[in-house]
């Protein structure tokens, strides 16, 4: 499962309830294409959709873009124009009496006419890059201020690197749709305007004969664009994220799988994820090759010059045209097809910004979590009484993971939340910090619901140790620091010393300042207590805790459970226990089945009972004996 660090804890991601925004949603196994009228339907929809993040997700850029747009449009005119001026001086030249000067003013003037299209498009995509920087670097940081707001569980359902395609990938990939598609698009096409109009005036019925290759290129254009090569993408992305997923459990694993002699079957697995992609490559490419291939062919000037010259040998010999005319058809019309090739090689570009663009404008339009009023009354009781009152929870509408649940949290006590694996233990405790909000009932602290308390002070009042522990990339006092970013190193020292890990950071190259991964690489069991030392820096009334010994190396964990000690005493401590024998001396024991609590009691009036906890607790005990009797037999 991915582990996703917030603030000072590290979350345990929950079940992957919601599909991925990148492709993989409604299709089936193989990226299986829809088909009839609901595909078209879809695919209707979807340019719609596509069409409206695009427009929203550029609002902010559309008036400098115009403004380049519209030089471009003049560029475009000038790399016509100076065609037109050679075709003047060649019919100037070709006069019985020449007129030289005439002929020297006008190729000055096309000169001139060159410069100032160089000029113009050098400014244009000047301009055009300039403002996608700036708007990648204001993107970002809206994107990342979006992601501080939507609820922490949101991290849950998608991988690191689907976060890191949102703020990288798909970001990076509407540089061609801001800094080129606009420009590209009004140069390709005001080019080849300016010059049907200018050879209509020569000879309409030669001009329409260039037309045919326009035509033809025009419908090649909408073959790549049409819905089943976007399907293909969809069906690529999707194996591509089979192959990302693939690699990284083989890397990962390759020791588990070797130990047990499995690592034929890992192979097969990522070695069949790659021929999926290969093979889903093929697919979207050949079709999109093909097709490029004809419209590259059929407004390549070779082929146009043939074009014109057969049309206008047989318009001369049937008198249409004189032999001058064919002048500009030779000069100015083959760069008619050239002129649009770009929006052929731009087309895999511009198919792919648009995606990312209907991605990022549904980031932006997932929902956020509420925050309360910054006057909220919240903080007056921090410490107080902590209630669930008829809380039920889902991932999904028709699933419910906890129903009705009543509790309560004593200020100062430790309550041991239990049940059988699947029963909704790490779920409930996600719902106190808010990584969700609750579908029905509430919770408070002291009175308040947090829905109404600030997310800022909600996450002073409650701190999370995980099993799992995830470091930022920097030093150990940069780790420290994200409980407190303006604790002094004596306060970093003292939580350090209360979690039983100072003395390991002292004896580093650069104590503190060590970084992470490049000076030390911290064992599980250390890395457990710097996290510990973070929560005591953070000094947060409330704790959530789930069994942060179980991963811990057995030298360290007396180490990790005196460091425990410290950190729970004087809390509101609600601990996720797995291993029962660890939680006889809590205060409370709350058991969970199947999203319902269904008992709750010390451990003594618990086993007493005989119900769901004892036989728990007789599997667990039984558990301690295999491996007490394990550990004898090796001796």
């Amino acid at each position: 499962m991915t582990k996703v660090e917030g603030g000072l804890m590290t979350v345990e991601s929950p079940p992957a309830v919601e599909a991925d925004a990148s492709g993989a949603d409604s299709r089936g196994p193989e990226g299986s294409e829809p088909s009839g009228l609901d595909a078209k339907a879809e695919a209707k929809a979807r340019r719609r959709r596509e069409a409206a993040a695009r427009k929203e997700i550029l609002a902010p850029v559309a008036g400098p873009l115009t403004a380049a747009g519209l030089i471009v449009a003049v560029a475009a005119v000038c790399s016509v124009v100076p065609f037109l001026l050679i075709v003047s001086a060649c019919r100037e030249l070709l006069r019985d009496t020449p007129d030289a000067d005439r002929v020297w003013r006008l190729l000055l003037i096309a000169v001139l006419v060159l410069v100032a299209r160089a000029i113009l498009q050098t400014v244009a995509l000047t301009w055009s890059h300039a403002v996608d920087a700036r708007y990648q670097l204001t993107l970002r940081r809206l994107l990342a201020d979006k992601l501080t707001r939507v609820p922490l569980g949101w991290f849950g359902a998608r991988a690191s690197a689907d976060v890191k395609k949102y703020l990288q990938d798909d970001v990076e990939a509407l540089h061609y749709l801001v800094a080129h598609a606009r420009l590209d698009f009004i140069g390709s096409v005001t080019a080849p305007l300016v010059t049907l109009v200018y050879l209509a005036t020569v000879d309409w019925r030669l001009t329409l004969v260039l037309l045919l290759p326009l035509i033809v290129y025009a419908l090649c254009m909408r073959a790549m664009l049409d819905e089943p090569g976007r399907e293909r993408l969809l069906a690529y992305n999707t194996a591509e994220q089979r192959t990302r997923a693939a690699t990284v459990e083989f890397v990962d694993g390759i020791q588990v799988v070797r130990a047990f002699g499995r690592a034929g079957k890992a192979h097969t697995e990522f070695r069949t994820a790659v021929e999926e992609q290969t093979d889903r490559l093929r697919r979207l490419k050949l079709p999109v090759m093909t097709v490029q291939s004809i419209s590259d062919t059929v407004v390549s000037p070779v082929f146009v010059m043939l074009l014109i010259v057969v049309a206008g040998l047989a318009g001369v010999g049937l008198d249409w045209l004189e032999p001058l005319d064919l002048l500009p058809f030779l000069l100015v019309g083959l760069g008619l097809g050239s002129s649009l090739l770009g929006l052929g090689y731009g087309t895999q570009a511009l198919r792919t910004a648009g995606d990312a663009a209907l991605r990022l404008h549904e980031l932006m339009q997932t929902p956020e979590l509420a925050s309360g009023a910054a006057d909220s009354a919240a903080a007056e009781d921090p410490t107080g009484l902590i209630r669930f009152e008829g809380v039920s929870f889902g991932y999904r509408a028709d699933h419910q993971v906890l129903r009705g649940v009543d509790l309560e949290l004593a200020p100062g006590t430790m309550t041991a939340l239990v049940g059988p694996s699947g029963s909704g233990k790490s779920t409930l405790a996600k719902l106190l910090p808010r990584f969700y909000d609750v579908d029905a009932g509430r919770i408070t602290i002291g009175g308040t619901d947090i829905r109404d308390i600030p997310s800022a002070e909600l996450y002073r009042t409650v701190g999370f140790v995980f099993q799992d522990v995830r470091l930022i990339r920097g030093t150990i006092a940069d780790n420290l620091r994200l409980a407190r970013p303006d604790a002094e190193l004596a306060d970093l020292e003292r939580a350090a010393r209360a979690a039983r890990i100072h003395d390991r950071i002292l004896a580093l190259p650069r104590g503190y300042d060590s970084e992470i991964g490049v000076d030390v690489v911290l064992s599980g069991g250390e890395s457990q207590r710097l996290s510990i030392a973070r929560t005591l820096l953070a000094d947060t009334p409330v704790l959530v805790l789930d069994e942060a010994t179980a991963f811990a190396d057995p030298e360290s964990e007396a180490a990790v459970q005196d460091a425990l000690a410290e950190l729970v005493a004087g809390r509101t401590v609600l601990v996720i226990a797995h291993r029962l024998h660890t939680i006889t001396g809590v205060d409370r024991i709350l058991v969970l089945d199947n999203g319902t609590l269904v008992e709750q009691g010390d451990h003594a009036s618990l086993h007493a009972a005989g119900g769901l906890y004892r036989r728990l607790w007789e599997i667990n005990a039984a558990a301690l004996h295999s491996v007490a009797g394990a550990e004898e037999e090796t001796r």
